[in-house]
């Protein structure tokens, strides 16, 4: 279970990614929120690792609990994820801090026959499209924008022009950087609509076009016949590499009782497998891969501390459901992929150290101590697996 930029410090080289030494995501949304109340990731040991304010410490942990340091070259959701399956990236994805180049642009517009980009340009999702949404329903053309992150972002109103016409012009975009070799992490589906006067975006309808990782533990699991279940943009963020059973969803909330339902046996696999092969969900022969992006999507990138502590909050209400009906042979691991502190000046990702809590029914709590790569979680999961 992914905190989507739960970082918990900043990292030596954090200057190096644009970040200040007083990066700390979870730390610093505790000090502006006086304190938060998540009392059953305290029982597993959060507080245990670091002084967060209303976080304590607790003497007989339940969990396990330490800092992962992370060993790629990046900051963002991609490197952190596929670190955390086993993929060191040794090369930083390519940033465009002045836009795209024009020869990428004009193929782009050829290609879609979009008539037209607006922007191309670094900017916060939600002030662009705000900017320009008069002049995006006046030409028609769409909204291209990156950030500090390796990211091509589209977005546009689909009441204007059809979600599936988006995810078109997304897939071809992803063709193009790769055919080029643009190394570039992400293109993202921005879909947004006007609600109550104002462009809002919709978040259950985002996707990520990501580059297709060379190889992970993901792709172990599902070739020894194991299950691979994603939930929220766990597919995207992989490029359905490795993946057999995937779920979309539209706020954390959702992808907190879809987690639930794998853990009890309850989320209708056939539903959303890929392979209608793979046998039925049992406790010996599955990975459930949950990313909570609404930390990072609505609250870390909009500066909003307040917003960011209450989904911090709401997760953790999750927790001790889950941890109740786990069996013996279940495994729980939570930790996050970087940092996105809402605290600091811009609105980037924060190159940050990271938690990691591990819980099962039958294992012996210990302070893990601070963990060089998040691929530490790919190293427990196949030794529990097997």
């Amino acid at each position: 279970m992914v905190i989507d930029s739960m970082g918990i410090g900043a990292m030596d080289d954090c200057r190096d990614f644009g970040d200040v030494p007083e990066c700390n995501t979870l730390k610093n949304v505790c000090k502006f929120n006086k304190g938060l109340n998540v009392p059953n990731m305290e029982k597993l040991g959060l507080g245990n690792i670091q002084d967060f304010l209303g976080i304590s410490p607790v003497k007989n942990p339940i969990g396990s609990y330490g800092t992962m340091v992370e060993k790629s070259k990046g900051k963002d959701t991609t490197t952190g994820h596929w670190e955390m399956m086993g993929l060191i990236s040794d090369k930083p994805f390519s940033t465009f801090p002045n836009g795209f180049p024009d020869e990428l642009i004009e193929k782009f517009i050829e290609e879609t026959n979009c008539g037209g980009v607006l922007a191309n340009r670094p900017a916060s999702g939600t002030a662009i499209i705000a900017e320009l949404n008069d002049e995006h329903h006046k030409t028609g053309f769409p909204i291209v924008y990156t950030s500090a992150d390796s990211v091509f972002q589209i977005a546009l109103d689909t009441d204007l022009i059809p979600l599936e016409t988006l995810y078109k012009w997304c897939e071809i975009a992803r063709k193009i950087l790769d055919e080029g070799n643009y190394n570039v992490s992400r293109v993202i589906a921005r879909p947004y609509k006007i609600i109550d006067g104002k462009p809002t975006r919709i978040s259950k309808d985002r996707r990520d076009y990501s580059m297709v990782p060379s190889h992970t533990i993901l792709n172990d699991l599902k070739d020894e016949g194991k299950q691979v279940i994603a939930i929220g943009k766990i597919e995207d963020i992989f490029s359905k590499s490795g993946i057999t059973h995937a779920i979309h969803t539209g706020s954390n909330k959702e992808g907190l009782e879809l987690t639930l339902k794998a853990v009890t046996g309850e989320l209708d696999l056939d539903e959303i497998a890929y392979d209608k092969n793979h046998s039925p969900l049992t406790t010996h022969n599955s990975l459930i891969f949950t990313n909570l992006v609404d930390t990072d999507m609505l609250f870390g990138h909009r500066n909003d501390a307040k917003g960011y502590g209450k989904a911090i909050e709401e997760i953790d209400t999750f927790v001790d459901d889950i941890t109740e009906n786990m069996t013996d042979e279940d495994l729980l691991i939570i930790t996050a992929d970087h940092g996105c502190d809402p605290t600091v000046e811009g609105t980037d990702h924060t190159r940050e150290k990271v938690p990691v809590l591990v819980y099962s029914k039958t294992g012996k709590p210990e302070n893990l101590g601070e963990i060089t790569g998040f691929d530490f979680v790919a190293k427990i999961v196949k030794e529990h697996l097997g």
